[in-house]
Parts: structure tokens; C-alpha cells; sequence
């Protein structure tokens, strides 16, 4: 270091041998040593910024990405039992209560998809959960809810049968998930937001490919329907249990719409719904001075829900208490255990849970 009255050269510098040209030199350097100070400290909080934005970014994206891997993962976590026993309350032999959530989970819903004669019985027990029941399911049982709704429209994309009626099913749930994802906070939807409005995506988007189906004529040279006798026809529209099918069936050709228009036809549809009671009540004339029944039918079915017909239904053990599908069997103890099973409806199996 040089002292008073010593030369001293820096780079570029030459500095008088007094104590005036030494001070100047201190003040200089001081001035340079606080710019840099603060220019280090100015980048170091650049720098804290950055990393913050970037920590919180990779935070979301990672969150993001979690989210739509729960939502879309296919694990199920359900047993697809063949029968499970319903108990409602705690006793010796068993600890707790058996839930519509848990019954969901355990009983073999997905192979019943496939199984045609089950196939509209599940539709409307799905059906009736997305009216009132979701946010009564468990976490997993609402995951299983989606993965058996996703089968499920994938059988009907594939074979393009049963499709008004999974637009139906499409559309009640989109419009309860509406309710629902309105009343955040309030509600049990169990799960991250953002996961149930890709859920509420997917819906619109398989109601798109719905939409979408052209159903293409089966190049198929034999006998037809319409080449069959007036009678046979007409018995096998007897057989159809749904007026709307009646009316799209009326629209294939002109001598089909003359029989869906058939009067004894429809009656027979009314009967077969609704009780004497109710038709009474829904009289309509028509400009003819008779009952018109096809516009009967259509009121009737504004007002009373209609009868339900299944091909295979799940039944109740009142000896046991074990639930399982018709022909499925099961420990029982009773001597005539057929005599003990009582059929159920998709809403008394609902009901069954509810104490």
C-alpha cells in the first residue's frame, strides 16, 4: 500500500504525491465498491425472483399434470365381488355398516356392462347416482363412477346400440356436475376442482362422438323387416316398450309410419305403463271423437314414470342378507333359498343404503 508522499500508478491512474490526491482516490473507489454492492445486490434479487417464478411454475404444472393423471388413470379399486352381504349396523359378529358407495365398489359392474341382459339396469342405476347420489359416494367410488360410465360409452361407440339412451345419462350428469361444481365449498365432490371440470370435458366431448355416429346399412342381401307379413311386424312392434322407439321405427319407411300410428298399438303401450287410474285422468279426444292414445302416452309419461323392464336385475336375500345378480350363488342357509330373493329395481337398490 502507498504511503503519503510515495508515487502510486494504477492502471490508467496517476495520482498526485499529496494527501488531497490520496483522498480523491478513496472516494472514488468507495463510490465504485457501493455501485457494485448495490448492482450485486439488485442481481441477487433478480435472480430470488426468477428462481420463486420458476419454482411456483414447475409447482402448478406439476399439480396440473397430477391432476389429469388421477383423472384419467384406469385403476380400479373395487373387488368385483359376485355377491357382498348388506348390513346396516353394527353387531357382534360385524363391526360398522355396509354404503351404497362401498356396494358400488365391491359388486361386478363392469361385467355386467357386457352383458346385455344387465346393460339398461346399470345405465339406469348410473343414471339415478348422477341425479342425486354422487356426492354420497366415496372418493373412489366417484373415480370408479367414471371409469364404468367411460366403459360404458365405449361399448355403445363400438357396437352403436343403446345411444339415445346414453346421451340421456350423458346429459343428467353434466347438468348435476354444473350444479355441483357451481356450489364449491358446499358440496362433497371429493377431489381437486380442475379434476372434475376435465371430468365435465370428457362428458361433452363423448356426447360429441355420440353425435357423431352415422350408423351405416349392413350390406345384407336376405329378408328384411319391411319384407315381413303386416302381422308379423306389428307384433314385433307390440314388443317395444318405448313410444319414441314407435316413432323412429314409423320414420324408416311409409308402411311402417302407418303402422306406428296403429290406435290398439299405443293403447296397449298405455296399459302396459300406467295404471286405469292414471289414464283416466290424461283423456284426450281426438278430431274424430276417440281417445287418441299416442298423445296419451306422451302425457301420461310427462306426469307418472314409466313401468321398468329389465332382462336381469340384481335381488335381495331377506334370509341372509346377501346381494347379488339373479342365478348367482351365494351361502345361503335358508332351505328354499330361491323363495327368500326379492328382485330390485335400481331405485330400491339405492333405497336399500339409505338409514
Amino acid at each position: 500500500m502507498p504511503f503519503l508522499g510515495q508515487d502510486w500508478r494504477s492502471p490508467g491512474q496517476s495520482w498526485v504525491k499529496t494527501a488531497d490526491g490520496w483522498k480523491r482516490f478513496l472516494d472514488e473507489k468507495s463510490g465504485s465498491f457501493v455501485s457494485d454492492l448495490s448492482s450485486y445486490c439488485n442481481k441477487e434479487v433478480y435472480d430470488k425472483e426468477n428462481l420463486f417464478n420458476s419454482l411456483n411454475y414447475d409447482v402448478a404444472a406439476k399439480k396440473r399434470k397430477k391432476d389429469m393423471l388421477n383423472s384419467k388413470t384406469k385403476t380400479q379399486y373395487f373387488h368385483q365381488e359376485k355377491w357382498i352381504y348388506v348390513h346396516k349396523g353394527s353387531t357382534k359378529e360385524r363391526h360398522g355398516y355396509c354404503t351404497l358407495g362401498e356396494a358400488f365398489n365391491r359388486l361386478d359392474f363392469s361385467t355386467a356392462i357386457l352383458d346385455s341382459r344387465r346393460f339398461n339396469y346399470v345405465v339406469r342405476l348410473l343414471e339415478l347416482i348422477a341425479k342425486s347420489q354422487l356426492t354420497s359416494l366415496s372418493g373412489i367410488a366417484q373415480k370408479n363412477f367414471m371409469n364404468i360410465l367411460e366403459k360404458v360409452v365405449l361399448k355403445v361407440l363400438e357396437d352403436q346400440q343403446n345411444i339415445r339412451l346414453i346421451r340421456e345419462l350423458l346429459q343428467t350428469l353434466y347438468t348435476s356436475l354444473c350444479t355441483l361444481v357451481q356450489r364449491v365449498g358446499k358440496s362433497v365432490l371429493v377431489g381437486n376442482i380442475n379434476m372434475w371440470v376435465y371430468r365435465m370435458e370428457t362428458i361433452l366431448h363423448w356426447q360429441q362422438q355420440l353425435n357423431n355416429i352415422q350408423i351405416t346399412r349392413p350390406a345384407f342381401k336376405g329378408l328384411t323387416f319391411t319384407d315381413l307379413p303386416l302381422c308379423l311386424q306389428l307384433n314385433i312392434m307390440q314388443r317395444l316398450s318405448d313410444g319414441r322407439d314407435l316413432v323412429s321405427l314409423g320414420q324408416v319407411a311409409p308402411d311402417l309410419h302407418v303402422l306406428s300410428e296403429d290406435r290398439l298399438l299405443w293403447k296397449k303401450l298405455c296399459q302396459y305403463h300406467f295404471s286405469e287410474r292414471q289414464i283416466r285422468k290424461r283423456l284426450i279426444l281426438s278430431d274424430k271423437g276417440q281417445l287418441d292414445w299416442k298423445k296419451m302416452y306422451f302425457k301420461l309419461v310427462r306426469c307418472y314414470p314409466r313401468k321398468e323392464q329389465y332382462g336381469d336385475t340384481l335381488q335381495l336375500c331377506r334370509h341372509c342378507h346377501i346381494l347379488s345378480w339373479k342365478g348367482t350363488d351365494h351361502p345361503c342357509t335358508a332351505n328354499n333359498p330361491e323363495s327368500c330373493s326379492v328382485s330390485l329395481s335400481p331405485q330400491d337398490f339405492i333405497n336399500l343404503f339409505k338409514f
